[in-house]
């Protein structure tokens, strides 16, 4: 029987660096009717609206960004409101990046292919930075060194979609994947990413060992946990 107890560390086939890119677009317009039907960009633009506030000018950035299909969410939800927004996306896989710039309305050059830990904001932090199922590639230990790395480099706060792992989100996504999907990928890392998902505990107990108190999380259909952690008026999170 499959394990719900401890968090799965075993790597998704999407971490390869070696997936033909005709097959990472599959797996991102897969994901992105995902991301669509199961609400997972309205998680997304309602952890940018609990940080953005009423401001109709505002810098967001997201690490992990693939194919982009988050920010052009928030572009798109901006764009209604007449909100001006500079966006900026990161992801350590180029095709990633490549796709993105193709198949959003968000400008080429603000999408860069490196990993989140070597971008070097200086004195042009962004006011929010965000990251939507990506968190669950990383172990414990790492995701200390990530929320660590958010809260300095914003200057409004930082929020976080990801997945609950629970039985009933693994056996869905299992079955739909299995039946609707026509991407590999998809097909063995959706499963896989339920299992390695949190339960709210966990993320508690990542907060706390990385210090970061002010933070509130809530459970979200279907089965994600929606993470905001502003920014104090005194600096601190």
């Amino acid at each position: 029987m499959t394990d719900f107890t401890n968090r799965s560390y075993q790597k998704e086939l999407l971490d390869r660096d070696d997936i033909p890119f005709a097959d990472i677009q599959q797996n991102m317009k897969e994901l992105d009717f995902i991301n669509t039907r199961l609400g997972g960009h309205e998680i997304t633009i309602e952890g940018f609206k609990k940080l953005a506030g009423e401001r109709n000018t505002i810098s967001v950035c997201e690490i992990g960004c693939g194919g982009g299909d988050n920010l052009n969410a928030i572009y798109r939800y901006c764009s209604k409101k007449k909100i001006h927004v500079k966006f900026t996306g990161i992801d350590i896989n180029p095709d990633c990046i490549s796709y993105a710039k193709k198949n959003t309305s968000i400008p080429d050059e603000n999408f860069i292919s490196t990993d989140y830990k070597n971008v070097d904001f200086e004195n042009d932090k962004p006011d929010i930075i965000f990251a939507s199922l990506f968190c669950h590639h990383f172990t414990n230990e790492e995701l200390i060194t990530m929320l660590q790395w958010m809260k300095r480099n914003s200057t409004l706060g930082f929020f976080i979609n990801d997945l609950h792992r629970h039985p009933l989100a693994y056996h869905f996504i299992k079955l739909a994947t299995r039946i609707f999907s026509r991407s590999y990928l998809v097909k063995n890392d959706a499963p896989l990413s339920v299992l390695r998902g949190f339960k709210k505990m966990e993320w508690e107990n990542i907060f706390n060992t990385a210090a970061i108190k002010n933070y509130t999380i809530k459970w979200k259909w279907a089965f994600r946990y929606l993470i905001v952690s502003p920014v104090s008026p005194e600096g601190e999170t």
